[in-house]
């Protein structure tokens, strides 16, 4: 983790899950963390943490569907620091349902953060790092932007585009002295299901049908995301049957058609328990 020493790293979505971990063991390795998240409380739980265990963090408070908010942080970051070395865009929401119970305005929040939030904490670092020749960007998708996700498909849209940005630009930042990758995690144990993050089920009966104990945790999946920064890859897709569900998905097209059809079918006994249209 030495690759992190004395590295200047802003990480959006920090204030919990996944975001948290990075945060915390980035400061562990040595680096300076700009913990930014919408909840400012959140962002700042992060920074007491590290600052407590001795390491160098300070919270922001960020909408990442701000274009000039996000703008202004990475401009702030350089001006106080001189560069910019990592940019995690990994906050993240999600609207699970079936498309019949989605709003528009569901879409809209899912694709202005997921989506356009990665978008422009991209554009504001990247230009930063080409014009000081170096700087890895990492963008957080999902499996859901490798393997189609039913019952996400705003979530699995804003992802699979977050897959395509943080690919072709990888391409265009290589002899300009910028890498960039993407992550594609599974169900990881984090807070990101929530009431406000179903549409059409309740989340009790969601998570009755999952086994937590089964699924790694924040950390785990941190300690995974920055190994595979450090190593400069493309992909980094955690844990290992992730990796194996997208080689399925790409080389046994029925097999995965069949699996996503068993998982709408599970999910509409749950909304027809919730009481909605079968």
């Amino acid at each position: 983790m030495k690759y992190f020493t004395h590295k200047i790293a802003i990480v959006t979505g920090g204030g919990s899950g996944i975001g948290r971990a990075l945060c915390e063991q980035l400061a562990q390795a040595g680096a300076t963390v700009i913990v930014a998240e919408i909840n400012g409380q959140a962002a700042q739980e992060t920074t007491d943490l590290i600052c407590r265990a001795g390491g160098a963090a300070r919270a922001v408070r960020l909408d990442v569907s701000d274009a000039r908010a996000v703008k202004m942080l990475v401009d702030h970051t350089v001006a106080e620091f001189g560069r910019l070395d990592f940019m995690f865009n990994n906050a993240g929401i999600t609207k699970l349902g079936e498309v019949r119970d989605q709003s528009l305005e569901n879409w809209r929040l899912v694709i202005d953060v997921n989506l356009m939030g990665v978008i422009y904490g991209t554009d504001a670092a990247y230009k930063q790092m080409v014009k000081q020749g170096h700087g890895h960007i990492v963008n957080t998708a999902s499996l859901a932007g490798l393997v189609p996700q039913p019952t996400s498909v705003p979530y699995t849209a804003s992802k699979h585009a977050v897959v395509g940005l943080s690919n072709a630009l990888r391409a265009e930042g290589a002899d300009l002295g910028v890498r960039v990758s993407v992550v594609c995690p599974a169900f990881i144990r984090a807070n990101m299901i929530h009431e406000g993050s179903v549409v059409g089920v309740k989340v009790a009966d969601l998570h009755a049908r999952r086994n937590l104990t089964l699924m790694p945790t924040a950390d785990q999946a941190a300690r995974a995301i920055l190994n595979g920064v450090a190593r400069n890859q493309e992909f980094i897709i955690y844990p290992f049957y992730a990796r194996l569900l997208w080689w399925l998905t790409r080389l046994v097209s029925a097999t995965p058609l069949f699996m996503r059809k068993k998982i709408v079918r599970d999910f509409r006994k749950l909304r027809e328990k919730a009481g909605g249209a079968g």
